[in-house]
């Protein structure tokens, strides 16, 4: 594969422009308002496979978004790679933090990215990273330098969940059989410090409901006779964790891994700066469970966030009111062993014991997933280490990841084949947050390192 950096360079615009185009429609897969443009983004997805080499690409419908499959399959007898992706990206809110419009693409400098970095909602979670896989393919048919199969399963719904690509995967197992899938959905520890994400932490999301009155009541001639459900709300919220910050939740922690001191050990063994972690997020100090360190914290440790909370008058001046209901949407990330449906019913069982009995509790699951942990012994997770070896001249370190993709065990599950999360992205690059976006060497160098994964899994493979 000598030639794929003087292909890589000499594409490099129309690469960049390529994907500045997908940025550009807003397919925001959790607001209706948006379906047109996240049916147009399957399209393109589509279009995309069609003329990287794939010989056929079909959009399959579901009860919600389409899922885009294609394949390329040279030969039946050689091994099978399962590419997974999705087009769907997360809302832009707040927009007033973003420093240039979410779906207009800019490519700036930054500290991480000194060569420059794509600014856009959707730029590294997941159309960045997706797209790589579609420019990998596109230079592999071009040089006749694909040495097995690939299948393309791009989604458009992880963003709210993924609920019916659990429905697509297990109609249609035969035709996604493959020998291992790739992912490229996370990060890695840094551009001079290469890492492959092993395990990924479950989730739990869900909504509450607090109700009290049934109508919002005047707060001078009712304060302090009802309850006001905003503030039983937050009293509740405050006491889902102790001193210690651990989760109060009885059985939450009955069935979470524990690693040994040594796994421990290995972990720390990755570069990490507690002051440069703290500067980037103009934070004084880290705050977190007892008895574990940052990393550990996010990514082997369980977790329970509030990710919204409301209710009440929030407009411009003044209106002294005793809300008749608040609201919260609550999200649990998950360690391996712990299934998300028991930690679901868990928390509603608790959150319900709680409530005084002055308002009404209403918990709503959304979604949900289970952890995931791959084995680095494997030929897929060597393949990949090989791949980063030759593009990055040094071996990557395997690393634990405190996010979710809940699909991942599904895909074992159905599937029977392991994956390997081959990230490109750094934690700096914002995403789901204002100002998300990805480094212009880190999209060419996924490009670059993906055809070196397929050399080394098919050469591993027939060993």
């Amino acid at each position: 594969m000598s030639n794929i950096q003087t292909y890589i360079s000499e594409n490099k615009e129309r690469f960049l422009n390529e994907l500045i185009e997908l940025l550009k429609i807003p397919s925001i897969s959790a607001d209706s308002a948006y379906k047109n443009d996240v049916l147009n983004t399957a399209d393109a997805i589509k279009s995309s496979l069609l003329k990287a080499g794939c010989d056929t690409v079909e959009i399959c419908e579901t009860d919600g978004y389409p899922i885009v499959y294609g394949e390329k399959i040279i030969n039946p007898n050689l091994p099978t790679v399962l590419v997974y992706g999705h087009y769907d990206v997360q809302p832009p809110d707040p927009l007033d933090l973003w420093d240039s419009p979410p779906f207009e693409p800019v490519i700036k400098a930054t500290e991480l990215h000194p060569e420059g970095a794509i600014f856009a909602r959707g730029a590294c979670d997941d159309k960045g990273q997706m797209y790589m896989h579609v420019k990998a393919l596109e230079y592999m048919t071009a040089h006749d330098e694909l040495p097995c199969n690939v299948k393309f399963m791009i989604e458009g719904e992880e963003e709210v969940g993924s609920e019916n690509l659990g429905v697509f995967v297990k109609a249609n197992k035969e035709k996604l059989q493959n020998d291992v899938i790739l992912i490229s959905d996370t990060g890695m520890i840094a551009n001079d410090v290469p890492s492959i994400t092993t395990g990924l932490r479950g989730l739990s999301y869900v909504e509450v409901e607090v109700t009290g009155p049934n109508r919002d009541l005047h707060s001078g001639l009712y304060g302090g006779a009802v309850a006001n459900p905003i503030n039983i709300l937050t009293k509740m919220i405050a006491s889902l964790h102790d001193e210690n910050n651990h989760i109060t939740i009885p059985g939450f922690y009955d069935k979470v891994e524990n690693l040994s001191d040594e796994e421990r050990a290995e972990m720390a063994k990755a570069p990490f700066s507690l002051e440069k972690y703290k500067n980037a997020l103009d934070i004084d100090a880290v705050y977190g469970e007892e008895g574990y360190t940052t990393n550990e914290r996010n990514s082997i440790r369980p977790t329970l966030d509030v990710n919204g909370v409301w209710g009440g008058y929030i407009g411009e001046g003044a209106k002294t009111v005793i809300a008749s209901k608040a609201y919260a949407k609550i999200s649990m990330r998950l360690v391996p062993n712990q299934d998300w449906e028991e930690i679901t019913q868990l928390f509603k069982t608790h959150f319900e014991s709680i409530a005084p009995k002055a308002v009404k509790v209403k918990v709503t699951p959304h979604h949900g997933g289970q952890g995931y942990v791959t084995p680095i012994d494997s030929i897929g997770y060597k393949a990949a280490s090989k791949a980063y070896e030759h593009t990055f001249g040094k071996t990557p370190i395997p690393q634990r990841s405190g996010g979710s993709i809940p699909i991942v065990s599904l895909f074992e599950q159905e599937l029977k084949s392991k994956t390997i999360l081959m990230g490109f992205g750094l934690d700096s690059d914002a995403i789901h947050s204002p100002n998300e976006h990805f480094g212009i060497w880190n999209y060419l160098k996924g490009i670059e390192t993906i055809p070196h994964f397929y050399k080394h899994f098919v050469e591993l493979k027939n060993k």
